[in-house]
């Protein structure tokens, strides 16, 4: 499945397996690369604590146009918002 396959694409090419760039990146993989990030980031682990739900969203921009897709990360980042208004528990 292409999405599974390349979620470890990043935007700028530098990913892996196929070095893929941009939108030749499939969008689902590309979609999955930010909620994994973001979960991977928002998730404690035994070697770190979780980052905050702002803070985690702060690095997918920072860091949108390299690794990962600017306009997807604005509309992830918008979602995330959204959800937390109406659910302050997410």
């Amino acid at each position: 499945m292409p999405l599974i396959l390349h979620h470890h694409e990043r935007f700028d090419g530098k990913g892996y397996p196929s070095g893929l760039i941009g939108e030749a990146i499939p969008l689902g993989a590309r979609v999955l690369t930010i909620a994994d990030a973001y979960d991977a980031m928002t998730t404690p682990r035994p070697y770190r604590n979780r980052m905050s739900s702002e803070d985690a969203l702060s690095e997918l921009q920072n860091n949108s146009g390299n690794q990962f897709d600017t306009d997807l990360v604005e509309r992830f980042c918008r979602i995330i918002r959204i959800a937390k208004q109406e659910n302050p528990a997410i």
